[in-house]
């Protein structure tokens, strides 16, 4: 009966061993993909892809990627379609 204790013991105890590896290596690799904190020169989420921007016509969020832009007096906007830039154009041109 001994035996068998100790034979549960000692693999419990190299489960145990391995979680901790694990674990740590995992802290390890996340420290050294996320560069170094408080310099500003942390990578970003590769999963991130782009940025939502808001249709400041019908407020749809669009990637900016993807948006319609627009330059006026040093600002640049996003749209989600030309019928919406014109719009904004338009509105911006007094016509309406």
């Amino acid at each position: 009966m001994i035996v068998v204790r100790l034979v549960v013991l000692v693999v419990l105890g190299c489960i145990a061993w391995l979680l901790l590896r694990s674990m740590a290596g995992r802290k390890k690799a996340e420290v050294r993909s996320g560069g170094e904190s408080g310099t500003g020169k942390e990578q970003q989420d590769p999963k991130v892809q782009d940025v939502l921007v808001e249709d400041p016509v019908c407020h749809t969020l669009v990637p900016k990627k993807q948006a319609i832009r627009l330059r006026k007096d040093g600002t640049t906007y996003y749209f989600c379609s030309d019928a919406c830039c014109d719009k904004f154009a338009g509105k911006a041109r007094g016509e309406e």
